[in-house]
């Protein structure tokens, strides 16, 4: 027993490194994914094989792929580590490696920002209450200055060939997998790493730095497509429509809309999870989605952020919606179909339904059950009644945290904020990415896998996970606490 706990808490705290880095690496990227669509929608309308071929405007297409959209990542990524002194000297770095290479440095400006903000960081700690009353603002911009120069001239001379060298590595390894039909095995990769929620590291982290300089020399990307496509999700919440129940299948159709339309992915992770089986619908999906992208040659101007069907169209180049929208519409057949077998033959009729598993778990709990599968489904539920409840009149902040801070934590706030507001509690409700959870949170709402990065974040809130975004017990039994 002894030696499974440790293990667990192995792997538990490998989940949490892995996310945390990810989480730096789509950090990066994810504030500054609408300078990405400007960029987008610009190359989609004016290149010469655009909708709207323009030279004069064109001209704005190549400043801001090498020069805009790599300083405002490396810019980003020295705050994250240094706050507004991170984000200069993060700049001043990633200038070097623009400099010094010919083609869109994102992979440069994700690995100098942080560095360079990381080596001022040092320097500010060493110096630190020992600069003499009256010289703080001299050392502080000299420090910048001095570091920051020392660094570019090393990120121009250096890195940017180095970054260089590696990006065509990875371009060729890319064509090579396209070129033998192997790029559809990637989404056995992706689709269950999306659901342990690494979807933003993956796509934008990893994926996009890639696709951008496709698309640069080709006018799109299929890179663009492995990740956000919204057809295995469609097809696993479509399923649960027609052949799930209880509060799955009741959750599902609003879920559909969310997902499809609003591009939010998140929302059918906890239907895998409530049946793990389902990761291979996903799978299947994913694959033959990407295989009828790369049969019919589809490809995105740009990062389809969120991925709702609605940002493919506005992204996808001229000529290219047949291959898109087929693209998507298989994904969704395969994913579907698969998903209704696997639910068709699931005998743990309890992993359809949230509360169901919740209350069978509370009640193997006092009979002194040991740990089985069903007590797995409803773990969150046991973190949430070991942990010490807040007073109803300490609590004023509640913020619902995910990785991104965009997504999923935006549409839990929401509906969380609705039912406050119904039952005239009179507490704030905030949604925020984990890494910037505030200090004055009281409560803080997360999925169960990324309650163990929020604890982290802040030890001395109150932590509730849950399951589903939607429709959790977690949220009334939260506003009846409050209202009483």
């Amino acid at each position: 027993m002894a030696t499974s706990a440790v293990s667990e808490n192995k792997s538990g705290g490998l989940r949490v490194g892995v996310q945390k880095f990810g989480r730096l690496l789509s950090g990066m990227v994810m504030p500054n994914i609408g300078a990405f669509i400007a960029w987008g929608l610009i190359t989609a309308l004016f290149i010469p094989t655009g909708w709207i071929p323009n030279e004069y405007l064109a001209k704005l297409v190549d400043p801001t792929i090498k020069y805009l959209l790599p300083l405002l990542i490396g810019y980003t990524g020295g705050e994250m580590i240094h706050g507004k002194r991170g984000a200069v000297i993060g700049a001043i770095a990633t200038i070097g490696v623009i400099i010094g290479s010919d083609i869109p440095m994102f992979l440069g400006a994700m690995i100098v920002g942080p560095i360079a903000a990381w080596i001022l960081k040092q320097f500010d700690r060493a110096v630190d209450g020992k600069i003499r009353a009256g010289f703080e603002m001299l050392v502080n911009n000299f420090s910048i200055g001095i570091i920051g120069g020392l660094i570019m001239l090393g990120t121009y001379s250096g890195i940017g060939p180095a970054v260089e060298a590696l990006t065509t590595v990875l371009s060729n390894g890319v064509e090579f997998l396209v070129n033998k039909n192997l790029l559809p095995l990637v989404n056995i990769i992706i689709e269950p790493a999306k659901v342990l929620f690494l979807n933003n590291a993956i796509n934008h982290g990893i994926l996009s730095p890639i696709a951008v300089e496709e698309s640069v020399r080709t006018g799109k990307s299929i890179l663009f497509m492995l990740e956000s496509n919204p057809g295995p999700g469609l097809g696993v919440l479509l399923a649960y429509c027609l052949v799930g129940r209880g509060s799955a299948k009741q959750s599902a159709p609003g879920a559909v809309i969310i997902h499809f339309l609003g591009g939010i992915h998140e929302i059918y992770f906890p239907y895998i999870l409530m049946n793990p089986r389902l990761i291979l619908a996903v799978m299947a999906g994913g694959v033959s989605g990407t295989f009828m992208f790369q049969l019919l040659g589809a490809g995105l101007t740009g990062p389809a952020s969120p991925g709702s069907i609605i940002a493919y169209f506005l992204v996808t180049p001229k000529g290219g919606y047949l291959a898109m929208i087929a693209g998507v519409v298989v994904a969704a057949v395969v994913s579907f179909l698969l998903s209704v077998l696997l639910l068709k033959t699931t005998k743990q009729k309890e992993t359809d339904n949230i509360e169901e598993a919740a209350a069978k778990m509370k009640d193997m709990k006092a009979a002194g059950v040991t740990k089985t599968a069903a007590e797995t489904t409803g773990a969150n539920q046991a973190i949430n009644d070991a942990v010490v409840q807040l007073n109803p009149e300490d609590v004023h902040k509640i913020v619902f945290a995910c990785d991104a801070g965009m997504g999923s934590s935006a549409m839990g706030a929401s509906v969380l904020r609705k039912k406050m507001q119904q039952a005239n509690v009179d507490v704030t409700v905030v949604n925020s990415a984990i890494s910037e959870i505030p200090s004055d949170a009281d409560i803080v709402i997360t999925q169960k896998t990324l309650t163990d990065r929020a604890k982290a974040k802040i030890p001395t809130a109150e932590h509730i996970s849950i399951d589903n975004f939607l429709k959790s017990p977690e949220y009334d039994k939260l506003v009846d606490r409050l209202k009483d």
